[in-house]
């Protein structure tokens, strides 16, 4: 149920009856002052003013034509042109019940689509690090909303695995082989190797030539480089799914679309846009010059798609990887969660694919960008010494800091329930710290406010759930199998259910907009209403059609937090 667009769609079909012109929006929404209505509808001023009309006469007009029978119980005009709308009882009882009996909590399945979202992108033979962190918890609770809503949603990893890098790994393990020196598969010491073939491609000619030669031989399909290449690649996997694992976000090995698999495409894309001319020859190199971005003395950009050498680039790679969705994935909207600093790189790929016609204008193409994870002191999140802080380390500190906290609140409980526990609320606050977060904004990353019981935080959401169930295990009682009617005697009630009721329109908010901090806040506005309702309205002592109602509406904030949080990729605790 979506109460406000409910009411959006219906004070506009009003409007257009009163004579406001096609298409004017009504501005719906719930009300500052519930005293003076659950909802005001204030979009009709704007529309009167262009009518040169009185806001209040056009209003009355739009009143008489509104139908909003059995939903509200009473209409009024409100100030200079407002309209408040009082929501029937009988009415939102109805809709909780129906949410209640609901597995879906009474969220409408969307108009299916199907949407690829390009999320976290580690490289091989590189440790994921906290920089890789925000991509992929935020991808990942917008890929679990929008497949909840019923799309077909593709998961796409797009693997840092190709590029020259890989001419110096591979020549650099050829000469440790060769010399029988060993060496370790750990991706730690993988990383480690990295760094060193890096220093020698840099300071020593020999090598560097060597390396470019293997990157021309990896590319040609050479058995031998292709073998070493996979190795790195499997080290790289194995290490991030448990990343992936540990923080129960939903990628897998099969949803892993590398450089790699768009090596193929490249020559023929080229070729292509030379041949349309959208790319040109300029100075030994292809070239496509885009009007729409200037450099600094006014003349168009140009973007490179293949070098003196032959080589390709990201770019080149970005064009394939757009084109390959539409046409193979057959994708109606392509979501990218990456880095805010690649943005106009995206933009320039996006501005030839258009231009090339590789994916036509009816699909959407999105960045959705991110900012920077900053420590307290204001600059990018880093280790003592100034290091990059290794994402299983950030998992690891929060897992003892976790501990330490559970351990303080709850020490009579065993070991392994404490271990389990101290697990879900790290994985959760380390999350929902990040997605709690609007985007595209900066955040400062600090232990104490995420791993806090109190405040919009991880724990607070997680504790709200298992105060709610601990209702029901106090007396006895299966949340599932409740019986009588949920009935409104209170006005914390009615608040309780228009919040409740409002769980879709949040879940549209993550899926239009591809921010999970939408869903983050509705969630900690339930869990305060329901707080609210608590303190007010006795469940437990209360008489039984009164107290048979209230553990319904117990049941349903219970099942709205559980199921919200599992879209964050957050899992509850029956006890903490």
């Amino acid at each position: 149920m979506n109460i406000q667009a409910l009411l959006n769609d219906k004070v506009a079909a009003a409007m257009r009856i009163a004579g406001a012109p096609e298409g004017s929006p009504a501005a719906v929404r719930q009300s500052a002052k519930p005293l003076f209505g659950d909802y005001q509808a204030n979009g009709i001023m704007a529309v009167a003013k262009k009518q040169g009309c009185n806001p209040r006469d056009f209003a009355q007009k739009v009143l008489d034509v509104l139908d909003l029978e059995g939903m509200a119980s009473k209409t009024e005009i409100a100030g200079p042109g407002f309209i408040n709308i009082f929501l029937d009882e009988t009415w939102l009882e109805t809709q909780a019940e129906k949410a209640l009996k609901d597995p879906r909590l009474g969220v409408n399945l969307a108009e299916k689509q199907t949407i690829v979202v390009d999320y976290s992108g580690p490289n091989v033979a590189k440790e994921m690090h906290v920089g890789h962190l925000r991509s992929t918890v935020i991808g990942d609770a917008v890929v679990r909303t929008l497949a909840f809503l019923g799309h077909h949603v593709i998961r796409a990893n797009h693997l840092g695995d190709w590029g020259t890098q890989f001419g110096m790994l591979i020549a650099n393990l050829e000469e440790h082989e060769t010399k029988g020196t060993d060496i370790s598969m750990d991706l730690r010491d993988i990383e480690g190797f990295y760094r060193e073939s890096k220093k020698r491609y840099d300071d020593d000619e020999t090598f560097a030539k060597k390396a470019r030669e293997y990157v021309v031989r990896l590319q040609g399909g050479s058995p031998y480089c292709k073998e070493k290449w996979h190795t790195l690649v499997q080290i790289t996997l194995e290490q991030t799914q448990r990343n992936y694992d540990r923080l129960n976000v939903s990628l897998t090995d099969k949803d892993v679309m590398g450089e790699s698999m768009y090596n193929p495409m490249l020559s023929e894309i080229v070729t292509d846009l030379k041949n349309k001319g959208i790319a040109v020859e300029s100075e030994g190199a292809l070239v496509v010059f885009l009007d729409e971005f200037k450099n600094k003395d006014g003349d168009p950009m140009g973007v490179i798609v293949q070098k003196r050498d032959g080589g390709f680039l990201y770019t080149t790679t970005d064009i394939a990887c757009a084109k390959y969705r539409y046409e193979t994935l057959h994708a109606d909207r392509i979501l990218y969660f990456i880095d805010s600093r690649q943005h106009q790189h995206l933009l320039q790929a996006w501005s030839i694919v258009r231009k090339a016609g590789y994916v036509p204008d009816t699909v959407s193409l999105e960045h959705h960008a991110f900012g920077m994870m900053l420590g307290k002191d204001g600059r990018p999140f880093k280790t003592r010494t100034g290091g990059t802080v290794r994402l299983v380390d950030l998992l690891d500190e929060a897992q003892i800091r976790a501990k330490k906290l559970i351990e303080t609140k709850n020490p009579a409980l065993c070991e392994d329930e404490k271990n389990n526990i101290a697990e879900t609320v790290a994985m959760g606050a380390v999350k929902y710290a990040d997605l709690s977060k609007h985007r595209t904004t900066d955040y400062i990353f600090d232990w104490d406010n995420m791993l806090a019981f109190e405040g919009n935080t991880a724990p607070y959401m997680q504790y709200a759930y298992t105060r709610i169930t601990s209702i029901f295990n106090k007396a006895h009682l299966d949340k599932n199998t409740l019986d009588g009617k949920i009935k409104i005697s209170h006005e914390k009630e009615k608040a309780l259910i228009c919040k409740l009721l409002q769980f879709e329109e949040a879940i549209l908010g993550v899926s239009r907009e591809g921010q999970p901090h939408i869903l983050c806040s509705y969630l900690f506005e339930l869990a305060g209403e329901f707080s609210s309702f608590y303190e007010k309205c006795p469940v437990l002592n209360a008489e039984n059609e009164i107290k048979q109602s209230r553990l319904k509406l117990a049941a349903l904030t219970a099942n709205t937090i559980q199921q919200g949080l599992d879209l964050l990729g957050i899992k509850t605790l029956e006890r903490m």
